[in-house]
């Protein structure tokens, strides 16, 4: 039996696509979409009074929960896995004012004045206690940033090889 939750919003995500439109433009409120999901996500373990030891972010969508995540659980452990899901351009430009309005004061989030994917994920890696090459093509210019991070990191694995999930558990025991 496993619990899952939903995070709805009619106005963010009552689209038939994710990230882009038909034509594969960025929708313009994805910024603002990744905020809602993160303070969702948050509030509804808060309400639901868990006390994670570990979190595990994927891709830049979830490059704002940890800095939420960090001014609610001081000891949470969190890992951050990379994939090649990067967008050209940049979100909007006042997407750290936005984290910055909802009342985060952190020294972190001018990387985001810039709002490109190579400064989420510059971003989102400046939380984490360790680090997952979860794509065999992440950007290699945030490979590259991850690797200089000095923090804990999971090179590619192949979910095909026979020791996947011991790798993964083994990664998970050296932040812990």
């Amino acid at each position: 039996r496993v619990q899952i939750y939903f995070i709805d919003n009619d106005d963010y995500f009552s689209r038939k696509a994710v990230l882009t439109d038909s034509e594969g433009a960025e929708f313009p409120d994805n910024d603002e979409r990744a905020i809602f999901f993160a303070r969702g996500v948050l509030e509804t373990v808060k309400k639901l009074r868990w006390t994670p030891t570990v979190v595990h972010c994927h891709g830049w969508f979830s490059s704002v929960i940890p800095v939420y995540l960090k001014r609610i659980f001081r000891d949470v452990k969190i890992v951050v896995s990379l994939y090649a899901d990067g967008f050209p351009g940049e979100l909007d430009k006042g997407f750290a004012a936005k984290i910055a309005g909802e009342g985060v004061k952190d020294k972190n989030l001018s990387i985001l004045d810039v709002p490109s994917y190579e400064n989420l994920c510059r971003f989102v890696m400046e939380y984490a206690d360790g680090v997952v090459a979860a794509s065999p093509d992440v950007d290699p210019k945030v490979l590259e940033i991850a690797r200089a991070g000095g923090k804990p990191m999971l090179e590619y694995q192949s979910p095909e090889a026979a020791d996947f999930f011991d790798n993964y558990n083994r990664f998970y025991e050296a932040i812990q």
